[in-house]
C-alpha cells in the first residue's frame, strides 16, 4: 500500500480516463454530500467504475454515516473502498466491518488549528474497524471538511503518521509544486490531491498537472524508500 497515489473529484469518463493514463492509482467520486453538490450522477459514477476496475480502484467519498446504508451503497455503486468524511461513531465503524469484511475504509482526520488531541483520539478509537486514515483540511470560513483547497500544518500529518497503527493518506492543498515536500515531511502512505490538479477556469483535471502531480509523487515515495533500506 506504499506510496498510492489517488486523484479524488472526477467528473466524467473523460477525466477517469485522463487521471487512468497519467498514472494514478485510486480514482474518488465524491457523492451525496452535505450541500448535494455532487460532480456527477451516481449512475454515472457506477458506470465509470465499472470500466476502471479491477485495475484502478474507484473510492466513494461521502459524509455517510449510516453502517447499512454505506454497505448498500458501495454494493450499488460497485466500489471496494469508500472514504467517510461524516462523524461516524465507533459503533457504526465496528458494524461496517461486520457486515461488509471486504470493503476498504478510509476515516477522515480533519485538521483543524490545535486539534491534535482530538485526532489522537479518533485514531486510537477507530483503528481496529479501518484500513486507512487520510487527513484533510478543515475551511473555518466554509465549515467544509474536504476539497478545500486549503493546506494544514503537516507536522501534525507527520505525528499521526507516527502514531497511528494504520497507514495514512495525506490531503489538503496537495499539488505538482508542493506534493514530494510533502510526502517527505509527512512520510505518509498515500497522497490525494482534487483542486490542486483543477484548470482554474474549467474546474477540470489538467492533464499537465496531473502528470507532474504523479511524478512528483513517485520520485518523492521513491526516495523515502531508498532512504528507508539505507
Amino acid at each position: 500500500m506504499q506510496g498510492l497515489i489517488q486523484v479524488a473529484g472526477v467528473i466524467d469518463q473523460a477525466e477517469a480516463d485522463l487521471i487512468r493514463e497519467e498514472g494514478a492509482d485510486w480514482l474518488g467520486f465524491a457523492l451525496r454530500l452535505p450541500a448535494k453538490n455532487e460532480d456527477l450522477s451516481e449512475a454515472d459514477a457506477a458506470a465509470i467504475v465499472k470500466e476502471i476496475q479491477p485495475e484502478h480502484r474507484g473510492v466513494v467519498i461521502t459524509y455517510l454515516t449510516d453502517a447499512e446504508e454505506i454497505k448498500t451503497f458501495c454494493e450499488e455503486l460497485g466500489v471496494t473502498a469508500i472514504q467517510l468524511h461524516g462523524d461516524v461513531t465507533g459503533e457504526e465503524l465496528r458494524k461496517l466491518r461486520r457486515i461488509a469484511p471486504d470493503l476498504y475504509v478510509l476515516k477522515s482526520l480533519v485538521v483543524k488549528q490545535d486539534n491534535l488531541d482530538e485526532l489522537t483520539t479518533i485514531v486510537d478509537e477507530a483503528a481496529e474497524w479501518v484500513d486507512m486514515f487520510i487527513t484533510d483540511t478543515f475551511n473555518p470560513a466554509t465549515g467544509a471538511k474536504g476539497a478545500t483547497g486549503l493546506l494544514h500544518d503537516w507536522s501534525i500529518s507527520a505525528e499521526l503518521v507516527r502514531i497511528s497503527p494504520k497507514p495514512l493518506m495525506l490531503a489538503g492543498g496537495l499539488n505538482p509544486d508542493n506534493v514530494a515536500a510533502a510526502i517527505t515531511e509527512v512520510r505518509p502512505a498515500a497522497v490525494d490531491a482534487h483542486t490542486g490538479l483543477e484548470d482554474p477556469v474549467t474546474r477540470r483535471k489538467d492533464r499537465t498537472k496531473v502528470r507532474k502531480f504523479v511524478q512528483e509523487a513517485r520520485r518523492a515515495f521513491a526516495e523515502l524508500e531508498r532512504g528507508a533500506k539505507a
